[in-house]
Parts: structure tokens; C-alpha cells; sequence
């Protein structure tokens, strides 16, 4: 004899099905929001990772457009607003390459600089309006550029402040994997056929009347980033809110709990910071600086169970350093030959050893912000462990 249900019972049943089917479809809903905090010591490349999703969208195939939204790329008036940026970092790159001449001690290979050389501090105290350069201006920092005792000192940069754009590298040729293991990185090659051009390198470029800043030109800018920037896309189907505090460094502890609810962190890391220091604190290195914040990020009471994306930033910049200046200088315990494998792998394992929780996972990847192919490789790389760990949070993988 079969048993039946009630109406009662069969209402009930329904009710409970209902419930549980809208119990998965908010579930899939919350799954697919994804709050990314973008942290890092100054200088480390978030900024141009911000830059970047701009670029990734605006330069994606007409398919994946159906997937992909946001505003527009870099679009005209995103151009007409960085061309004065790139004029200012270029001249003010030159200007701290003089100052530091005399601070170091090194003589100016035609004496006749000196008068170009105060042209150029005197248009950067007064805080001239340098768009576009005069043709005078033009001229003196071409031949600045062009002289001996200023190469000289350019080469060692890492003795003072000076931009990354000053001298940029592209066309970086190196894989990325989705995760690599200290041990994984020593199985690849490391090598990185780049062509190195820069703002310096190309004023008579920069400085013709017709001038627009290419994408390369804007994603080596360097603004500094003032309080809270959130910028919001849609990729692979997910809506993500990025936000970038690079502004808010100070006071840390009055904010960071209001992030307690993020998908995942992704901290930045200048790869070619570790043999430099900071601008505020110039006894303190910056990659020390960096794994102090990391630690305090990675083990804070807000993020227990919150997954790290980790990105040892500036590759390409490390890999010519670690050639010329060994990384001795930030870790005097390392032992390991002076090559971009080793030294990245020695990096890698500081940083993850600080991770305290054994329920937080941190996914490390070797990027170079101002390479797009790099970063669009990574980035999907990343949104797929967002979607596989939101789906497990909500009980659907």
C-alpha cells in the first residue's frame, strides 16, 4: 500500500522546493559580485592595473564584447587628460637625474649642460605649464639627455628617486602561469628579449606638435593616487567593483574594516623596488616596507578567511637590476645566484611564508603591469579562481 501526502504535507513540499530554488538563484546572483581591494606599498604598479582594465576592455574581439562592459577604454578625452601627465613625469625624470649629479658627485660630460640643466630645475620649481614643451625647453633636455655624465648618473638610478617611465621596457616576451611555486620558477627560463625605449628616450617624439600619448605612454604615467578610486566592469559574466586605497595608506586601521567583505585582495608588489628606498624614509627599503604591509594585510583579523592575489609586479625592470645589483642588498642571507629565476622564486617564498592562516589561500603570479598580453593572461587566470571559490562559498561547486 503506497503512502500518499496530505495537501497539506504536498503544500509544504512545494514550499520547501521553492524556498531552495531561490535559496541557489541568490546564490548564483551573490556569486557572481566581486569585490576586489587593491593594495600595495607606493609606486608598485596598482594604478596601471586599474589603467589596464580600462585598456583590456576597450581592445577585447567584438565576442567577447557580448560578455564584457564597462567604459570605454582609453578614449579621446582619457588621452587629452594624460598628455600633460607625460610631459610632467618626463621633465621632472630629467630634473631629478640633475639634482642627483651633484649629489653623487659626477661631472657633466660637456660643462656647457650645466646652463641647460638649470633650465630644466627652473621650469620644474616654478611649476611651469610644460604642454607642449618650447622648442628651447625641447632642445636643452635633449642635449641633457644626450651627455655622458647624464647617463651616467641615469645608470645609477637606484641611488636616488627616480620614475619608472623615465626608462620603460616592452615587448616582453616571458610565459605567466596561472600559480607558481617557488620550486616551478626554477624550471623556466627567465629570459626576456625587450626593447627598451623611454620618455627620455623619445622626446623628439614626445615633443612634436602632433603629439598623443600612446596606450604604453599612459600605462607608464605615474599620478599619485589620492583617496579611494572604485571602478566597476563586467567580465566572464561577473561584476566586479575594484578598489584601489592607494591614497589611504595612513590611518589604516580607522578603514580597512570596511572591506571585510571582499572577494579577494590583490596586492602589488615593485619586484624592482628591492634595492631602493622609500621617498618619505630614506632608510627604510622598499621591499622591507612592502612585506611589512603584506603581513599586516595577509594576517589581519578583517581578511582570516579571505584569498590573497599576490602579484611580484615589474618584472621586466627586476630582471635588468638583478643582472647589476644583487638582491644581497635587501636580503644579505641569500646565497642564490644573481639570475631572474632564483631570485624571483627567494622573493616569492618571503612574502608567502608570512601567510599565518591555513585556511587562506594565496594565488602568486609574475606579472608586468604595463604589458597587456601579460596581464589579460593573469587576469583571466584569476577571474577563474574567483568563480570556482564564490560558487564553493555559496555551495554550488
Amino acid at each position: 500500500m503506497g503512502c500518499t501526502l496530505s495537501a497539506e504535507e504536498r503544500a509544504a513540499l512545494e514550499r520547501s522546493k521553492a524556498i531552495e530554488k531561490n535559496l541557489k538563484e541568490d546564490g548564483i546572483s551573490a556569486a557572481k559580485d566581486v569585490k576586489l581591494l587593491l593594495l600595495g606599498a607606493g609606486e608598485s604598479g596598482k594604478s596601471t592595473i586599474v589603467k589596464q582594465m580600462k585598456l583590456l576592455i576597450n581592445s577585447s574581439s567584438d565576442i567577447e564584447r557580448e560578455l564584457i562592459i564597462h567604459e570605454d577604454g582609453f578614449s579621446g578625452e582619457d588621452v587629452k587628460q594624460y598628455k600633460p601627465v607625460v610631459y610632467s613625469n618626463t621633465i621632472q625624470s630629467l630634473a631629478a637625474i640633475v639634482r642627483a649629479m651633484d649629489t653623487l658627485g659626477i661631472e657633466y660630460g660637456d660643462k656647457e649642460r650645466r646652463a641647460d640643466a638649470k633650465m630644466v630645475c627652473d621650469v620644474v620649481s616654478r611649476m611651469e605649464d610644460t604642454e607642449p614643451f618650447s622648442p628651447e625647453l625641447l632642445s636643452a633636455m635633449m642635449r641633457l639627455w644626450a651627455d655622458s655624465g647624464i647617463q651616467e648618473c641615469f645608470n645609477r638610478s637606484r641611488e636616488y628617486q627616480l620614475n619608472d617611465s623615465a626608462q620603460y621596457a616592452t615587448q616582453a616576451n616571458t610565459a605567466v602561469h596561472e600559480y607558481i611555486p617557488p620550486m616551478a620558477l626554477h624550471s623556466q627560463s627567465g629570459t626576456m628579449k625587450e626593447n627598451q625605449i623611454s620618455y627620455l628616450d623619445s622626446l623628439d617624439r614626445i615633443g612634436a606638435a602632433d603629439y598623443q600619448p600612446t596606450e604604453q605612454d599612459i600605462l607608464r604615467t605615474r599620478v599619485k593616487t589620492t583617496g579611494i578610486v572604485e571602478t566597476h566592469f563586467t567580465f566572464k559574466n561577473l561584476h566586479f567593483r575594484l578598489f584601489d586605497v592607494g591614497g589611504q595608506r595612513s590611518e589604516r586601521k580607522k578603514w580597512i574594516h570596511c572591506f571585510e567583505d571582499v572577494t579577494a585582495i590583490i596586492f602589488c608588489v615593485a619586484l624592482s623596488g628591492y634595492d631602493q628606498v622609500l621617498h618619505e624614509d630614506e632608510t627604510t627599503n622598499r621591499m622591507h616596507e612592502s612585506l611589512k604591509l603584506f603581513d599586516s594585510i595577509c594576517n589581519n583579523k578583517w581578511f582570516t578567511d579571505t584569498s590573497i592575489i599576490l602579484f611580484l609586479n615589474k618584472k621586466d625592470i627586476f630582471e635588468e637590476k638583478i643582472k647589476k645589483s644583487p638582491l644581497t642588498i635587501c636580503f644579505p642571507e641569500y646565497t642564490g645566484p644573481s639570475s631572474f629565476t632564483e631570485a624571483v622564486a627567494y622573493i616569492q617564498a618571503q612574502y608567502e611564508s608570512k601567510n599565518k592562516s591555513p585556511n587562506k589561500e594565496i594565488y602568486t603570479h609574475i606579472t608586468c603591469a604595463t604589458d597587456t598580453n601579460n596581464i589579460q593572461f593573469v587576469f583571466d587566470a584569476v577571474t577563474d579562481v574567483i568563480i570556482a571559490n564564490n560558487l564553493r562559498g555559496c555551495g554550488l561547486y
